[in-house]
């Protein structure tokens, strides 16, 4: 890891920040609903208004759209109720993109989907992941490296094979909550620079690794993790998030970014937030 050039924060950065428009994707919540249960936040007995998970969703994309983002959408299909978390769907880089593999068989179903997608949009090789591998649920990128989650999802062998694919030097770091079970609920990009985590989330190593690598990070407060207030997407300036965490938007206002307040309750109830519900497009 020496010989790698790798992003630091500073703890004098409070330059003007600002946005650029990025190229999304989303599916809509058609089929959503909690019917099984493979992370903490699942509860089938509980009840979930589809309608309004619809319109929580719905507005998060008006937002991106008002914002200046271009937003694609994927169909949703019938039997997937959790389609509609598109982050999970691989990683899309340039002129290349990996389908995801994922862990758990009620989920198999979607890489076929959001593999036909990537094959109809994307110039260069589409591949689907030969390890287990999760998308930007576990990958996500800061300036010229990929962060890689790993320890209840995406393997360490699917790290190896992004790497080789997009030729980007990755960083592994392990999650040891299962309530945090992809990175991106335990760590938010704010820029090629900067990022916001959840300490506990993370094995001892990691954090070091962490501290090492982003000295001026923002850290979360339990109550803001716990409310997913990380599982968030930002454009350099705008940060969409979870109105729910409140200290985590008065810490990015600190810090020179504007953060912009969505409510996705309902989706929260199988475990996502905005940034489960966005799988970007990287150039």
């Amino acid at each position: 890891m020496s010989s790698m050039t790798l992003p630091v924060g500073h703890a004098s950065d409070r330059r003007e920040r600002s946005a650029s428009p990025r190229r999304l994707v989303m599916c809509r919540p058609d089929f959503f609903e909690v019917s099984y249960s493979i992370n903490p936040w699942m509860d089938p007995a509980e009840p979930v208004d589809r309608g309004r998970a619809i319109d929580q969703w719905e507005r998060l994309r008006e937002t991106y759209l008002d914002f200046g983002h271009t937003v694609d959408t994927v169909a949703a299909v019938p039997g997937l109720p959790d389609m509609v978390f598109a982050a999970n769907a691989g990683i899309m880089f340039g002129d290349k993109a990996i389908a995801a593999r994922f862990t758990h068989a009620e989920r198999r179903g979607e890489t076929a989907a959001y593999a036909s997608w990537f094959r109809s949009t994307c110039p260069g090789p589409v591949i689907e992941a030969a390890d287990t591998n999760e998308g930007e649920g576990d990958f996500l990128r800061v300036g010229n490296l990929m962060l890689a989650g790993t320890g209840f999802r995406t393997s360490v062998d699917s790290h190896h094979e992004v790497r080789q694919f997009f030729g980007l030097p990755v960083i592994s770091l392990e999650l040891v909550d299962p309530r945090f079970y992809h990175l991106d609920t335990a760590l938010a990009v704010l820029d090629s620079a900067t990022v916001a985590y959840y300490p506990p989330a993370f094995s001892a190593t990691s954090n070091a690794l962490l501290r090492q690598l982003f000295p001026d990070a923002i850290l979360a407060t339990d109550a803001d993790a716990t409310v997913f207030g990380l599982n968030a997407f930002c454009d350099g300036l705008n940060v969409f998030l979870t109105a729910a965490a409140t200290a985590l938007h008065a810490a990015l206002r600190e810090r020179g970014y504007n953060p912009v307040g969505i409510e996705l309750s309902e989706l929260l109830k199988a475990g996502g937030s905005v940034k489960c519900c966005t799988l970007e497009v990287h150039s």
